[in-house]
């Protein structure tokens, strides 16, 4: 007997690592004498307990299967043999299982977002236990659904792909990990983005947005995307004013696709971009052999290209003295002539401009044309700026944090209340441009880990600014040195952003290098100095 012990007691070790779990010998009472995991290391807190299947087994005499006392779903089996029970069960093989499928659990926003679509992850059922969208938030109406794919994968064990149910035309994988679970995914997103720009083409239509992509509901913003709603419908020029980053051509586009023209081009210049050797060129077109280097059969204009839909002429305020003559004559005849040609070409082409500088004032100034303005200035919107608007700022961080994470691969969440305090607080002079790119900058400094963007996340210039308001009342003076401060510390800003890049500092302040460089002059920046 005492032989017998011995080497059920050796047998223990080996046995608990093939079954992945416990292997215990009791006594035929079911007492355990000894009890080993999967790593042959004996579990002394479970010496001298009584386990009521090993003691089934010792009065019948036969083997029993049944649940493991220790971990709920597990299972065990028992063989007596004489005065002893030799018992095993899958317990850790089971944590391993349930462990595997919470990880898979906490993976599923990172593959949806890789893949492009929906992870799920299903049970023996081919029903949804867990489903999660490329934003990292759970599918709530997904959730319960069977899948037959699944089902089959789950019985084959082997990988099903198919159709998703939960995206026309998208392509779903499905992939069993063990006979209890499996996960699946699909390219929902990227499906989507492809029937859009089929839709697109389709339209010959080149505007984006729609006003229901103007983020907002502030009385503000409120009063001029009604305003620009009931205009669209219109013919007539239209001019579009605000400070730099407001959205002027988000309002652009959003008035094209709300016309009657939606449906043909919509053609967009920056005007204070364009050098004027060649602005002149790109406005009107030109015919073969017009100058060096002009392409054989010549070449179609803006005005040509939008005909029977919208150009947006950006930064109208740029525009050369000379050359705002011509599109003079273009609005007054509707028609255009080529560089080197003499034909005169009929276009109908809806003109929508856009600035951010006070034309009445450069009319004054002897640098806009009043009849160019009066043309153009049928219908005047005037987008106002962010800090005018500083209700619609939460609901617009939402937005870019939601973009970011998609570009970036993040998981953020959420934004803490004293970030959000401060980000209201701040006067963005850039507006939503510089709302955009702070947003950029936080989502690139915060981890992987985190979820949530605090204070510190914000960038040092706007915690500098907010130490410095907390310090000390700003003093009032003239709107137009508060303007002039505000317009000093963006350019400064947007200098140090770019290290000094003035072409880039420009680009960043949507306006021309032209314009910033007399800006700087104007607010007694230097100029001669890289920024750093």
């Amino acid at each position: 007997m005492a032989d017998l012990l011995e080497c059920l007691l050796q047998a223990l070790p080996p046995i608990a690592r093939i079954t992945g779990g416990y292997a215990t010998l009791t006594d035929k009472e079911g007492v355990r004498i000894r009890t080993v995991d999967s790593q042959g290391q004996e579990v002394q807190t479970l010496k001298g307990r009584i386990f009521n299947l090993a003691k089934e087994a010792g009065h019948t005499g036969s083997v029993s299967v049944g649940p493991s006392q220790i971990t709920e779903g597990a299972e065990a089996w028992c063989l007596p043999l004489g005065e002893y029970v030799l018992a095993a069960s899958n317990f850790e093989r089971l944590k391993c299982e349930q462990e595997l499928e919470e990880s898979l659990k906490q993976a599923l926003p990172f593959i949806a977002r890789v893949a492009g679509g929906e992870a799920v992850l299903f049970n023996e059922e081919g029903r949804r236990v867990a489903s999660v969208g490329v934003d990292g938030q759970t599918n709530v109406n997904f959730l319960g659904k069977v899948s037959v794919a699944a089902q089959q994968a789950i019985q084959s064990q082997r990988p099903v792909i198919g159709e998703s149910i939960s995206g026309i035309g998208a392509v779903a994988v499905r992939i069993p990990i063990t006979k209890k679970f499996g996960f699946g995914f699909n390219n929902e997103q990227g499906v989507r983005r492809q029937q859009k720009l089929m839709e697109e083409v389709k339209k010959f239509q080149y505007a984006r947005y729609n006003f229901t992509d103007i983020i907002g509901s502030s009385e503000a913003i409120a009063k001029i995307k009604s305003r620009a709603a009931f205009v669209a419908r219109g013919i007539s020029s239209i001019i579009i004013s605000g400070e730099t980053g407001t959205g002027k051509e988000l309002f652009a586009q959003s008035i094209h696709n709300a016309s009657e023209r939606r449906s043909n081009p919509f053609i967009a210049i920056n005007c204070g971009a364009l050098p004027e050797s060649l602005i002149e060129s790109v406005f009107f077109g030109y015919e073969e052999g017009a100058f060096t280097g002009a392409k054989k059969r010549g070449s179609p204009g803006a005005f040509e290209q939008a005909n029977s839909g919208t150009i947006f002429l950006d930064e109208i305020s740029e525009m050369d003295f000379n050359l705002q003559s011509k599109l003079l004559r273009v609005l007054q005849e509707r028609e255009v002539t080529r560089i080197g040609g003499s034909k005169p070409l009929r276009v109908d082409v809806r003109v929508i401009a856009s600035t951010n500088r006070d034309l009445v004032e450069m009319i004054n100034n002897g640098t806009f044309r009043n009849d160019l303005y009066y043309r153009l200035n049928v219908v005047e919107l005037k987008v106002p700026p962010l800090r005018e608007r500083a209700e619609d700022i939460p609901a617009l961080v939402k937005v870019f944090i939601n973009e970011f994470n998609n570009l970036l691969g993040k998981f953020v969440t959420k934004i803490s209340d004293q970030a959000i305090y401060q980000l209201c607080r701040y006067q963005w002079p850039g507006n939503i441009r510089e709302l955009k790119n702070c947003i950029e900058y936080m989502m690139n400094i915060v981890s992987v880990n985190e979820s949530t963007i605090g204070v510190s996340h914000l960038p040092q210039y706007i915690q500098n600014v907010m130490a410095q308001g907390n310090q000390q009342e700003q003093p009032i003076g003239t709107l137009a040195e508060a303007v002039a401060a505000v317009e000093r510390e963006s350019i400064i800003w947007a200098l140090k952003y770019t290290d000094g890049a003035k072409k880039e500092a420009a680009r960043l302040l949507d306006i021309s290098t032209t314009t910033l460089w007399r800006k700087m002059v104007e607010l007694g920046i230097e100029t001669n100095v890289s920024i750093k």
